[in-house]
């Protein structure tokens, strides 16, 4: 898990200008939910970016949902994204 944290973290430093990210992982918090996957992430991005916060709310949350586009197809059910 930590090496999938570290691997989203990198990606998106990479392809986004940041300040400070920070990454919660609140998959626990959703084993009893009915749609639950077992090796499926329920993540929490809080990112502080002027690249971003430049960008109306729908194009910032895009550019974040296109960087992690494989991620979110193959390992990640909830995607959380507040934008400082």
């Amino acid at each position: 898990m930590k090496n999938f944290i570290k691997d989203l973290e990198d990606k998106l430093k990479k392809n986004i200008q940041l300040s400070k990210i920070e990454i919660i992982d609140n998959t626990h918090l959703h084993r009893t939910h009915k749609y639950f996957k077992k090796g499926k992430y329920h993540i929490s991005l809080i990112i502080t970016s002027e690249e971003l916060r430049l960008l109306n709310k729908i194009s910032a949350h895009k550019k974040i949902m296109k960087v992690l586009s494989v991620e979110i197809k193959n390992k990640i059910h909830a995607l959380e994204i507040k934008i400082k």
